[in-house]
C-alpha cells in the first residue's frame, strides 16, 4: 500500500467473514441462528423482568439492563454481517462506519463497567446482608447504571475520535466483517502510535478496573462462605439464594 497516495475516503468495502461462495449459506443460517436466539433469549429476559413484581429488585434490574445491552451489541453487527452474505458490494459509508464503531465500543464497555456493577451487587448481598436494602436502593442502583453508561460514552467517543481523526489511503477495503480498530488502522496514511495510545489507556482503565471490582468483590465472596463453614454457621435461605444467584453472576 502506497502510504504517500493520499485520498478522501467516503465509504468503505467489507470483506466479511468469507469470499468462498460455499460456505457463505452455512455460515449464513448458523450466525442467523445465533442472532435469533440472542434476540429471542435476551428479549424474553426483558420482558420477563419488567411484567413479574417478583423480579423487581437490584440483581434482576442489573440483569434486565445486561440482556438490553447485550441485544443492541449483537445488533450494532450481525444485522449488517448477515446481508453481506448475499450483498456483492459490501459497501457502508464513512459516517456509519464511524457509527457502528461507536456504538460497538460504547455498548462493550458498558456490558464491561455493568458486569462490575453486579460483581459488586452480590457483594454486598452477601458480605452485607442486613444492609443490602439501604445500601442497594432504587436510587444507587439507577446511579450505578448511570456510570457505567457514562464510561461507555466517554470511551467510545475516545474510541471513535482516535480512529477517525486519522487520513485514510486510497485503499478503503476493511479486512473484517465489520468496522473495528485494528483493521481501519492498517488502512491508515497517519501515524498510529498516539491514536494506539490513547486506545489501550482507555481500554485498560475500563477493563483492568472492572476486572478488578469482580475479582475483589468475589474475592471477599469467597471469604465470607468459608466462614460460614468454619464457624458451622447455617445461612440463612435468603443467605442461600444470594450465594446461587452469585454463581450464576460470576458465569455471566
Amino acid at each position: 500500500m502506497n502510504k504517500g497516495n493520499h485520498s478522501f475516503v467516503n465509504e468503505f468495502i467489507l470483506l466479511g467473514l468469507t469470499d468462498n461462495p460455499k460456505m457463505q449459506l452455512p455460515l449464513f443460517a448458523l450466525f442467523l441462528l445465533v442472532y435469533v436466539i440472542t434476540v429471542i433469549g435476551n428479549a424474553g429476559m426483558i420482558l420477563l423482568i419488567c411484567t413479574d413484581p417478583q423480579l423487581h429488585n437490584p440483581m434482576y434490574f442489573f440483569l434486565g439492563n445486561l440482556s438490553f445491552i447485550d441485544l443492541c451489541y449483537s445488533t450494532v453487527t450481525s444485522p449488517k454481517m448477515l446481508a453481506d452474505f448475499f450483498n456483492n458490494s459490501k459497501r457502508i459509508s464513512y459516517v456509519a462506519c464511524a457509527l457502528q464503531l461507536y456504538l460497538f465500543t460504547f455498548f462493550a464497555d458498558v456490558e464491561c463497567a455493568l458486569l462490575a456493577v453486579m460483581a459488586y451487587d452480590r457483594y454486598v448481598a452477601i458480605c452485607n446482608p442486613l444492609l443490602y436494602t439501604v445500601i442497594m436502593s432504587r436510587k444507587v442502583c439507577k446511579r450505578l447504571m448511570a456510570v457505567a453508561y457514562i464510561i461507555g460514552t466517554v470511551d467510545s467517543i475516545a474510541y471513535t475520535c482516535a480512529t477517525f481523526h486519522l487520513s485514510f489511503c486510497s485503499s478503503n477495503v476493511i479486512n473484517h466483517f465489520f468496522c473495528d480498530m485494528p483493521p481501519l488502522f492498517e488502512l491508515s496514511c497517519s501515524d498510529t502510535y498516539v491514536s494506539e495510545t490513547v486506545l489501550f489507556v482507555f481500554d485498560g482503565y475500563v477493563e483492568a478496573g472492572s476486572l478488578g471490582i469482580i475479582l475483589v468483590s468475589y474475592i471477599y465472596i469467597l471469604i465470607t462462605i468459608m466462614r460460614m463453614r468454619s464457624t458451622e454457621e447455617l445461612p440463612s435461605e435468603k443467605s442461600r439464594k444470594n450465594l446461587k444467584t452469585s454463581g450464576y453472576s460470576c458465569v455471566a
